[in-house]
């Protein structure tokens, strides 16, 4: 064991949508964590209280869940068109490792607000009332978000009365927009596809376990949409259904490893192990009544079709800001199961049921030269500052 002291680094935990993480400027990191690597990994790692064999991080700033167990750096972006980079690590609990191969949806709603506070975007491009325009590059994934962030009296307004199901609280909304979400500039997928594999639907066979009918899409993060009936669900399941039942976790997880290997995103399924983050398996179903988690009732008349989605392993919450934006894109596409489920036909918007609640998400998708395409989804979140200040770590993590 060490005893040296710990080092303190300029850092701000927020809420982001249904997530939350802790946020870094790239400047304010120890100069070894700067760059991807190891030391990086560490840090983020001892700064939300991980591996931690308990799975509870209690030594740090996770949450022990898939939500909270979150990082985000920023730095202001050098790329043309662009005010900020975005670069996201989602840490894992009980493993040594930190998964950068995707993005976060609902933390990307607080990237706008923290580079405004932070001083990340120059006074001329904020105003002191209205709405503030972020253009926000997503370097895990290659993709651009762009935030209308509110403002009043020159602050970021946090406050307001824009609800959003899975946060108890109101808050203020900030609108996203995910530009060429499918668009394959440096992230994953094949050659840029939409669907992987060709198909709207395809026939996705897992050994040991099945064969199942299964949208594999590439827009928001690369997700595998199967259909609850197939795998004996319903759809209205909250968390505690599936996360209790290992069986059922295991059998998820090798789903989406047979998935990520169709998809082309890991060469061997050993791969799988080591990205967790992607790609995401969810279930969908025709509306139907069911109680929310809150116990908040929820009506079949709500909702255009219910959806849950495995996260790290767990059901998730609520839902993920990305999977959100791939329901919006597979529901813009005639023939996806996720657009079946929704009963068919052409739609730009979708309202779906998950754990928590409701959500709307808005996708414009087009058929060009045989091949799907979306412009743009949208959806709305809200963000809020919990803590600011410093965190601090041991510094042996950096070897010093």
């Amino acid at each position: 064991m060490s005893d040296l002291p710990q080092i303190r680094i300029p850092a701000t935990y927020i809420r982001g949508g249904t997530s939350k993480g802790v946020f870094f400027r790239l400047q304010d990191l120890p100069e070894p964590a700067r760059q991807p690597g190891r030391a990086r990994d560490r840090l983020l790692q001892r700064v939300i209280g991980s591996p931690d064999p308990y799975g509870k991080q209690i030594d740090g700033m996770g949450g022990a869940t898939s939500s909270t167990s979150k990082t985000v750096i920023l730095a202001a972006s050098t790329r043309p068109g662009h005010d900020v980079d975005y670069l996201f690590g989602q840490v894992a609990i009980d493993r040594d490792f930190v998964d950068w191969s995707g993005n976060c949806g609902n933390l990307s709603a607080a990237v706008g607000p923290f580079a405004i506070a932070s001083g990340l975007l120059g006074a001329d491009k904020v105003p002191r009332d209205g709405v503030a325009v972020v253009r926000i590059w997503q370097a895990n994934i290659g993709k651009t978000i762009v935030a209308h962030v509110p403002m009043r009296a020159g602050e970021v307004q946090e406050t307001g009365d824009f609800e959003l199901d899975g946060v108890t609280f109101p808050a203020a909304e900030v609108v996203l927009e995910f530009l060429d979400p499918a668009a394959d500039e440096e992230g994953d997928g094949a050659a840029g596809a939409m669907f992987p594999t060709g198909k709207v639907v395809d026939t996705l066979e897992v050994p040991g376990v099945g064969s199942f009918p299964a949208t594999m899409i590439n827009a928001g993060i690369p997700t595998i949409f199967l259909n609850a009936s197939d795998l004996g669900y319903r759809g209205t399941e909250l968390q505690d259904a599936i996360n209790s039942d290992p069986a059922a976790l295991a059998r998820f997880e090798t789903i989406r490893a047979h998935g990520a290997m169709r998809m082309g995103l890991i060469r061997d399924l050993a791969e799988a192990a080591t990205r967790q983050h992607t790609p995401k398996v969810a279930f969908v179903a025709p509306p139907a009544e069911y109680v929310a988690s809150s116990g908040k009732r929820v009506a079949a008349g709500d909702v255009d079709l219910l959806v849950r989605a495995m996260s790290m392993g767990k059901l998730h919450h609520a839902m993920m800001g990305t999977a959100a934006v791939s329901i919006g894109a597979a529901a813009a596409v005639p023939g996806t199961l996720v657009n079946l489920a929704a009963g068919g036909g052409e739609r730009s918007s979708v309202r779906f049921g998950h754990p928590s609640g409701t959500l709307r998400v808005g996708a414009e998708a087009a058929l060009r030269d045989g091949q799907w395409t979306v412009t743009k989804a949208v959806m709305s979140r809200s963000a809020r500052v919990l803590m600011e200040g410093f965190v601090r770590v041991p510094g042996e993590v950096l070897g010093a």
